[in-house]
């Protein structure tokens, strides 16, 4: 038996620019935090002659081909150690809530299988590994940045060359920064999941196709990432609320399906209630939604009445983690 635990992520600033159709022409920027919300795989050997499947659905089938969830089956069919085998996953948060967790998910089982076949691997090597199988195996509109804040961890710069590589950088913050960001980020539950695959599959299809609007909004978007960066690291914190609020603003001039009038209500009310900026976590049109708030408590009140449920977090420093071991 051995247990994985690999951090959930909200995205601080250039989100979709790490998909190829945009930096395979223009490089890309993403600034991502990973957050102690967690998606864990455990991995067992069993007394049967089969595969033992228990995630959101159960599975028990002879072959890894009969296999029905996707990346369980092209991870198995890259790193074949069954039969006799059950892999269970259990998640803190569900998946279609705009936390990245399907790269986690990716991450976390890689990690799993490494770990049960006693191999090292880095943690750029395991973001990779991810990367390959959830786009280039199995052809999903996805960008880099799930995959590799789940192995790194940490609130983290990624660089993206117009080839794919991917250069890797802690965000240069100070601890009261780092505090005051644990402090005064709040994230809310806005009651809506949905598959960001149409949406992403939107923005590749339009920047594939050369769309001004879609590149302007994602250069826009990824210029606001790197104005981010220097605020924090400046520990200007104020000014970061005011970018996220630019951010989401020229985010949401890339699709009419990022929002919808209930989250904008909601989102109004959390500026006249105290935050400085906000924006949907993943690729919009539901999910968490997360703000800056100089008034934490005001803020929380409003959401409250709205009947939006509060998730407390704070940041996850490990990455993709071997947690058990028997």
């Amino acid at each position: 038996m051995l247990i994985t635990r690999t951090p959930l992520r909200i995205s601080i600033g250039g989100g979709g620019t790490d998909l190829a159709s945009y930096y395979s022409r223009h490089g890309g920027f993403v600034i991502s935090a990973a957050i102690d919300r967690h998606v864990y795989i455990a991995v067992n050997r069993t007394f049967t002659d089969d595969y033992f499947l228990k995630y959101a659905a159960l599975e028990r089938v002879k072959q890894i081909d009969e296999i029905d969830h996707p990346i369980i089956r092209t991870a198995l069919q890259q790193h074949p150690i069954g039969p006799s085998l059950e892999i269970v996953s259990v998640a803190d948060i569900p998946a279609g809530t705009g936390l990245g967790s399907s790269g986690t998910f990716t991450v976390g089982l890689l990690r799993a299988l490494h770990a049960y076949k006693r191999e090292p691997v880095t943690p750029g090597d395991l973001a990779e590994e991810a990367c390959h199988i959830e786009i280039d195996l199995l052809d999903r509109p996805a960008g880099k940045q799930d995959q590799y804040i789940a192995s790194f961890g940490g609130i983290t710069c990624f660089e993206i060359e117009q080839d794919g590589r991917v250069h890797v950088s802690p965000l240069s913050i100070s601890t009261p920064t780092l505090h005051d960001l644990e402090e005064h980020l709040l994230m809310f539950f806005t009651g809506y999941s949905r598959r960001a695959e149409e949406l992403l599959d939107d923005q590749r299809q339009r920047t594939e196709a050369g769309d001004e609007g879609m590149i302007d909004a994602l250069r826009a978007v990824e210029e606001v990432g790197v104005q981010i960066r220097t605020a924090l690291e400046d520990g200007d914190t104020g000014a970061f609320g005011g970018l996220m609020h630019e951010h989401w603003v020229r985010k949401r001039k890339r699709s009419k399906g990022m929002s919808r009038p209930e989250i904008d209500e909601a989102y109004d009310a959390a500026l006249a209630n105290g935050a400085l900026g906000g924006k949907l976590t993943g690729a919009g049109g539901g999910g968490f939604l997360v703000v800056y708030a100089s008034d934490p408590k005001s803020v929380r009140k409003k959401m409250a009445e709205l009947g939006l449920p509060e998730v407390r977090f704070g940041f996850d420093h490990d990455g993709s983690t071997l947690l058990v071991r028997e």
